[in-house]
């Protein structure tokens, strides 16, 4: 498992009204304006179920069957990594785990410090870092290498991460049947569906498409992963005055209804299957028309949807450690600092995104290992302040009385190591006069990138080899 981060801080941004005011808002929105859904399947689903489903394809969903999903999904999940060790345990204590990405449009170049299109060899790189940091613990695979042909990308971007990722995989696909073939493919490495299914260490990503619209790919993505049960995401992308209205509260009424309608549709295909509620409420910024990754309402939003998931008891799939900056410089550093912060006083259970720049076109190796340290330095923040008897120490400071010294005490000994102690920012007793942290970034990704790992066993690599041979086109 990763190392464990504990929340001992009182935060929230919504309180229960708040968080009654916008489940009810939501409520009217699934039965009075509906859903438009495209897909036969999902349609009889919903109609089997009770609900209303006019001509058109709009679904309105009752609110007896919102509960009775919400009743039904699992509030305890288990994520694990190829080997089925435990990775990612979420449930009612709150844990948090973080993630980056295993390929990206653009990779933005450790060695040279320029931004170029991502390749499919990149994809180790990516791994390798993400195997070293250890608050990182899993990372999606989306299929945007540049030199692959896009018909298979998705499969053959699984398969290249499945060989290097020694965590969790969090994938994408372009398409249904990619989604078909990336499962199949994690079962015939598991041993079986079967044994996937009990130690998952794949979860799967999808999408509505704001406003109200869930098309027939994203409810066949739902129905094939709920029918296998294998976790997955529903993540609306509601942008405020794009796909959402220009006001919090609506957007996040709208957010909501979008994915506790995936939720609905998950266990009508199957009850009790996972369900990972994600939600991206975020800006379209109406001086460059694009939808930022970094402003500040879209981190408010989602610890706002942390507070209103956790009241559902679902697990919640949050974003952070990410930036609309295109290289490492000042914005970046200033913009993932504050999200993970923000993320772990949050309820956010599974953070994405961390290292992607210029509002998701890249992704940065240095940004990850600069990512992992701030995450470092904030878990020892969030763990609040202990006190319980033998926190107050009282009998170390009567040993050691009136103007004596606590440095060579044994209670400084046995617990000076529960304080953090930084392996890229300076302590220094004398500065040097110009910043080396840039540098000890750098330094530390190539070190990783550039060193050895362990390879599959041969029964392993013949089974990727087998289904790579498949996509190559």
């Amino acid at each position: 498992m990763s190392k464990e981060i504990v929340r001992n801080i009182e935060f929230h941004v919504l309180n229960r009204d708040q968080i009654n005011k916008i489940h009810d808002k939501s409520i009217e929105i699934m039965t009075k304006t509906g859903m438009r859904v495209t897909g036969e399947r999902a349609l009889n689903l919903f109609k089997k179920a009770g609900a209303d489903v006019d001509n058109e394809g709009l679904v309105f969903i009752p609110e007896k069957l919102t509960a009775w999903a919400i009743e039904k999904a699992p509030k305890v999940l288990d994520l694990y990594n190829r080997d089925g060790d435990v990775i990612m345990h979420i449930d009612e204590k709150n844990p948090v785990y973080f993630g980056t990405h295993s390929d990206q449009l653009q990779y933005v170049e450790p060695e040279k410090g320029v931004v170029r299109n991502f390749y499919h060899s990149d994809i180790a790189s990516m791994c390798k870092i993400a195997n070293a940091m250890e608050h990182i613990s899993f990372v999606l695979s989306v299929g945007m290498t540049a030199d692959v042909d896009p018909r298979v990308q998705t499969q053959r971007t699984f398969i290249e991460t499945l060989r290097h990722l020694k965590k969790t995989i969090n994938f994408s696909s372009n398409d249904i049947e990619s989604l078909r073939d990336c499962i199949a493919i994690a079962a015939d490495f598991a041993g079986g569906l079967d044994k996937l299914q009990d130690k998952p260490f794949i979860f799967n990503y999808c999408e509505p498409i704001p406003p109200l619209t869930h098309p027939l790919e994203s409810t066949e993505k739902v129905l094939i992963s709920a029918e296998n049960r294998i976790p997955f995401v529903y993540m609306p992308y509601c942008m405020m005055g794009g796909t959402a209205p220009m006001s919090k509260a609506a957007t996040y009424a709208q957010c909501n209804a979008e994915a506790l309608a995936g939720l609905v549709l998950t266990q009508l295909a199957s009850e009790g299957a996972p369900f990972i509620y994600g939600a991206m409420p975020s800006v379209f910024d109406m001086k460059t028309t694009v939808g930022s990754y970094a402003a500040p309402e879209f981190h408010l939003g989602i610890a706002a949807h942390a507070d209103l998931v956790a009241s559902y008891g679902l697990p919640f799939y949050g974003t952070a450690g990410c930036t609309d900056a295109k290289t490492v410089d000042v914005q970046a550093v200033s913009e993932i600092s504050y999200q993970i912060f923000s993320t772990l006083l949050s309820k956010a259970n599974i953070v994405h995104d961390v290292g992607v720049m210029d509002h998701c076109n890249s992704v940065s190796p240095e940004l990850v290992v600069l990512a992992n340290e701030l995450i470092e330095s904030y878990r020892h923040y969030s763990a609040g302040v202990g006190v319980e008897e033998e926190d107050f120490a009282l009998d170390t400071i009567r040993e050691v009385g009136h103007g004596g010294e606590y440095m060579t005490h044994p209670h400084t000994l046995e617990n000076f190591r529960s304080v953090w102690y930084p392996s890229l920012f300076s302590r220094r007793m004398k500065n040097l006069d110009e910043s080396d942290v840039a540098l000890k970034m750098r330094e530390r990704a190539l070190e990783v990138i550039g060193g050895e790992e362990t390879p599959l066993d041969k029964e392993r690599e013949a089974i990727l080899a087998k289904w790579e041979g498949k996509f190559a086109l």
